[in-house]
């Protein structure tokens, strides 16, 4: 039988055991899209990399002997292209004020461009694959299809770190402020990252969107997120869909 002395003094363990761990940081928010507004889009885009700079729209898109990268308004015809040379596979792309860097998919180099005019300026090699793109106030952010998002020079492209998700298949990305969203291949869901840690705080639903664009091909999925400038919006699409969704992020239904 214990005595109360003994009691008293286990309960102060327990509670100060209980004091002394660590707080978990809370699960990632559950988030859907609510659509804005639609806009077209050339359902021949296999869209890799989407990004607005200014009131300009960026679109890289993939296929051997079809990639191609545009520049323009959203919804409206590209006013600047470049073709990419056979066979390579256009990916993940980023605007650098005057200057863009495009990833290929297995070619094994990034390709700088002058963000006006498209034109190539040089190619700069890297080890694995290619994905998705975009970028922070001083370093790239990239993904290669694993769980891992690499963290690159802006301008020599070389490795400066990383941080890994937890989660794999991270294809293109948009950086906002201190957060990453990435599409996960082949799944209606973007991750919202902290990139800092790593930490998935969001999980964002967007099966609601493959069914309005109609996109029923099994690699015609949701490929596209670029941060609508000074509206908290962003635009959404996919690989050869025929509609662009402008949406805002909001909490699940419970």
């Amino acid at each position: 039988m214990r005595t109360p002395i003994v009691t008293a003094l286990l309960l102060a363990a327990a509670l100060g055991g209980c004091a002394g761990a660590p707080e978990q940081p809370p699960g990632p928010e559950r988030l859907t899209v609510q659509v804005v507004s639609t806009l077209p889009h050339d359902p021949a885009a296999f869209t890799e990399g989407f990004e607005f700079a200014g009131d300009t729209l960026y679109e890289s898109t993939g296929l051997a002997g079809r990639s191609t990268l545009t520049a323009g308004p959203a919804g409206g015809p590209p006013r600047t292209t470049a073709t990419l040379p056979s066979p390579l596979f256009g990916e993940g792309v980023t605007v650098l004020g005057p200057t863009l860097w495009q990833l290929t998919w297995q070619d094994g180099f990034a390709i700088e461009r002058d963000a006006a005019t498209l034109a190539e300026l040089r190619r700069v090699p890297f080890e694995g694959e290619g994905w998705g793109l975009c970028h922070q106030a001083d370093r790239l952010v990239m993904s290669n299809g694993s769980a891992r998002l690499t963290f690159r020079d802006p301008k020599t492209f070389a490795v400066t770190g990383g941080v890994d998700v937890g989660r794999d298949q991270l294809n293109e990305l948009e950086c906002v402020g201190g957060d990453v969203y990435a599409n996960v291949w082949h799944t209606d869901t973007v991750l919202r990252i902290d990139a800092a840690s790593g930490r998935i705080t969001g999980t964002i639903d967007a099966g609601q969107l493959r069914v309005k664009a109609n996109a029923t091909g099994a690699e015609d999925v949701l490929n596209g997120i670029a941060a609508v400038p000074g509206t908290g919006e962003f635009l959404l699409t996919g690989k050869q869909w025929p509609v662009t969704f402008r949406v805002r992020f909001v909490g699940a239904p419970a």
